[in-house]
């Protein structure tokens, strides 16, 4: 029973930075931009919060950071994609890349490559954290407790408020917002922005909350699996929170298995998320053969207002 509470109390902890991304993704691909860059801005993300951890020792104020680094660098994929048009696969890919570089570089040459810091510990939801075996689900970091909050906030505003119907009316048919008077490129621009500071706040988990230290490439593939976590979604949060928690079970069981004596392949253990992700988008295709698809209409789609109809 210990064993299975460890592995219960483990499952935020890995499943929290696919939630967060996956909604960054949500926010940003419902105003019809396909964000392939998810994989870049975590790692910006997650240097800019040990950066900062660094230099301020607090542990709001480094996450607060890193979603502005986050922002900061989808400000070129902003301009790329929505104001020169340009192929929004190929802009995603680059800036991965772009990104991969740079924190590897920055993370080189100030010497923030290994180097652990101090950040903030668990917090208990007394009596929850008391009940057996799942009290220890109840014992995390306040990022846990939040991210609840934060997917309830973007449900209601891209559902609810005024702005985010404008922000989804852009992503099915940015044509009919624009005749409307909506100005579909301010839309889109901010909606790449505020997806990213999520995107970037999942990144600051792993690096800041998580591992608390910074390591190249330390996200591995986490952004790549938020990018299909979004498509098994159909573009939901609340499936998307579903989605991540069924990946975060999955790679907490592992450390576990290995901690009761179960040999596995090093190899195995590697891809085992990958298989999953697989698995889920054949799931998802078989889906779409049934007629339920709820892809935003425009998503990938360059608005030119001379096309306009």
């Amino acid at each position: 029973m210990e064993l299975i509470g460890h592995w219960i109390g483990s499952i935020p902890d890995f499943a929290i930075p696919y939630a967060l991304a996956a909604l960054g993704l949500i926010l940003t691909e419902r105003a019809g931009v396909l964000s392939l860059g998810a994989e870049g801005f975590m790692l910006i993300g997650a240097l800019a919060a040990i950066g900062a951890q660094l230099a301020f020792g607090a542990t709001a104020v480094s996450l607060v950071l890193a979603m502005l680094a986050a922002s900061a660098a989808s400000v070129l994929f902003a301009i790329m994609v929505v104001w020169l048009r340009m192929h929004q696969v190929i802009a995603g890919l680059v800036m991965v890349f772009f990104c991969q570089g740079l924190s590897s570089l920055l993370g080189s040459v100030l010497g923030w490559t290994n180097m652990p810091v101090t950040s903030q510990g668990a917090v208990a939801l007394w009596p929850l954290s008391e009940l057996p075996v799942v009290g220890r689900l109840f014992v995390q970091n306040p990022v846990v407790f939040l991210t609840p909050f934060i997917f309830l906030a973007v449900v209601v505003f891209l559902q609810r408020s005024g702005a985010g119907l404008k922000l989804r009316a852009v992503g099915e048919n940015p044509q009919a917002a624009d005749a409307a008077g909506i100005p579909v490129e301010t839309y889109r621009f901010l909606a790449v922005v505020a997806g990213a500071a999520l995107v970037g706040l999942a990144g600051a988990y792993i690096s800041l909350l998580s591992t608390k230290l910074w390591i190249a490439g330390m996200t591995g593939g986490r952004g790549w699996i938020a990018v299909a976590l979004v498509i098994f979604a159909r573009w939901s949060p609340w499936k998307a929170l579903a989605g991540a928690l069924l990946f975060g079970c999955i790679e907490a069981l592992i450390p576990q298995l290995a901690a009761a004596g179960v040999k596995l392949p090093q190899y195995f253990v590697l891809m085992t998320p990958y298989v999953v992700t697989l698995g889920v988008m054949v799931w998802v295709a078989m889906g779409r053969q049934r007629g339920a698809d709820a892809q935003p209409g425009a998503l990938g789609e360059p608005y030119v207002r001379e096309e306009r109809r």
